[in-house]
């Protein structure tokens, strides 16, 4: 029940990041155990009608640690359900309540020995929620075939390299500090991320759709081009919503549109193709639009060099409140020894 209990404070992002404060949850257990050590030997053997069994100090704190941490595990539960994986709830919650069937019915009633019930619904609940061979095999399709249309994108401009692979390593990032700084715990569910983090190769998704004489044009785009090339934005949505409908949950469906169409938005209302504004451009876009103009500036492209990091973290700075969230760009900017190390690492 305490690893269960770790494993539920962990996946809502309810596990305290400083030792001292996983020592606090954890000390149930470890003054049980130094209990268990100090008084085994108060230990009482008892014949029973059906089976023998012990009793004793020990027996009695073991089972008031399992109470504390079965009351305080439907308290996670419940307060973190949004940030469990849909396929995962049932289970845990059904393993949650044999739990608490089997440990009310082994205090009451010693003799029965049962607590090994609750160790076979574990296994067969982690076998469920990890090792499906049918679920992993779905998975692994629609990911590859996600892959697939990104770097079929990428590969029409190849002064991008390895693009889809930074930023969905930068998106990561951002995610990651908020959820340590506890920002959009509400939004930031362990779906959402996963659905998140597999939809943003698709940003660019529209521009399959544009000319390679304009995608790779050396110069400078004039009016028209630029807003030839601008219309990626808009035909991506379009293509995730047509094409894309049949292939992932509503949820990952409704993210790859949102990450698709919105991701050229700005804070401040002036980006498009709808000129949404500040919390009116979904968070996955906000996010996606950070990573998104970073890379495109620390990288060559067909019409310019790569400008140094400096300069793109200056970038980044500078639009701050106009083109992308405030927040966000804290974020990434106190993140800077982090981003550089992806940087260098899938650099073209």
């Amino acid at each position: 029940i305490f690893i269960m209990f770790w494993y539920m404070m962990y996946i809502t992002v309810a596990l305290p990041r400083k030792n001292i404060g996983r020592v606090i949850i954890a000390s149930p257990f470890l003054f049980n155990t130094l209990i268990v050590i100090i008084k085994i030997e108060e230990l009482e053997f008892i014949i029973g009608t059906y089976t023998n069994y012990s009793m004793g100090i020990p027996a009695y704190t073991c089972f008031a640690m399992v109470g504390l941490y079965i009351i305080l595990s439907f308290i996670v539960l419940l307060r973190g359900w949004k940030h469990i994986a849909i396929n995962k709830r049932v289970s845990i919650l059904s393993y949650m309540i044999v739990l608490s069937m089997v440990t009310a019915i082994q205090i009451v009633y010693p003799e029965t020995l049962i607590t090994s019930i609750a160790v076979t619904v574990l296994v067969i609940g982690i076998y469920m929620n990890q090792e499906d061979p049918a679920l992993k095999e779905l998975s692994n399709y629609h990911s590859e075939t996600v892959m697939s249309f990104a770097n079929l994108i990428e590969s029409r401009d190849d002064s991008t390299g390895g693009h889809i692979k930074r930023t969905g390593k930068y998106v990561e990032l951002i995610v990651e500090e908020l959820l340590n700084c506890k920002y959009y715990q509400e939004i930031l569910t362990s779906d959402y991320i996963e659905n998140l983090l597999k939809a943003a190769p698709m940003h660019d998704i529209g521009k399959i759709s544009i000319p390679d004489a304009i995608l790779q044009k050396p110069g400078k785009l004039t009016d028209e081009e630029y807003k030839i090339m601008k219309s990626h934005a808009e035909k991506g949505g379009r293509i995730i919503k047509e094409t894309f409908k049949y292939l992932g949950s509503e949820e990952y469906n409704s993210i790859a549109y949102d990450v698709a169409r919105h991701h050229h938005e700005k804070w401040n209302g002036r980006g498009y193709p709808d000129g949404l504004k500040e919390e009116d451009i979904p968070l996955c876009a906000r996010i996606m639009a950070v990573a998104d103009v970073f890379d495109a500036v620390s990288q060559k492209r067909c019409y310019r060099d790569e400008m140094p990091l400096d300069e793109c973290f200056k970038i980044i700075e500078k639009g701050r409140g106009t083109d992308f969230e405030p927040l966000l760009v804290d974020i990434f900017i106190r993140s800077r020894a982090k981003v550089e190390k992806i940087h260098d690492e899938f650099v073209s």
